[in-house]
């Protein structure tokens, strides 16, 4: 098999539909776009959102909610997860840079540590933010939560 010899499956790829091409192809005059209006004019394109001029929907709901521009989003990463972590890498120190190593977050992330599931490794955790159970398990397992 070569590159120059490949080809789509027979049947698979169909020719496009020649359209104003004369009375004799029986697809002229109107060109299949029906009889008059916006529609069979070349360059029509409707509006986003047109509804035929009726009220379009994103008017006829009311404006709501609000977009804090300033909104600090964290990639939140649970106990359970931390323990799997310790476990696999044997590690004694989880910081950020462990976790986007082993895919658990982006470079550009930050961390939050959250509460669920139970640590039993020994482990100090470095982190941009942790929930006060969070601390409470890592602490209690005898480790040590960093505030990065």
């Amino acid at each position: 098999m070569k590159l120059h010899t490949l080809k789509p499956a027979e049947g698979s790829v169909k020719g496009k539909k020649r359209i104003g091409r004369g009375q004799g192809s029986g697809k002229g005059g109107t060109s299949t776009r029906g009889h008059k209006g916006a529609k069979s004019r070349s360059g029509y394109s409707r509006k986003v959102g047109f509804e035929g001029g009726q009220m379009p929907l994103q008017r006829r709901l009311p404006k709501f909610g609000f977009n804090n521009p300033n909104r600090v989003e964290f990639k939140a990463i649970n106990l359970d997860t931390l323990q799997e972590l310790a476990e696999k890498t044997k590690a004694k120190k989880i910081d950020v840079a462990l976790l986007v190593e082993n895919g658990l977050a982006g470079k550009n992330d930050k961390v939050k540590v959250l509460g669920r599931g139970e640590l039993k490794a020994k482990v100090e955790v470095a982190a941009h933010k942790f929930s006060e159970s969070a601390v409470k398990a890592i602490e209690a397992a005898g480790g040590k939560a960093e505030t990065l």
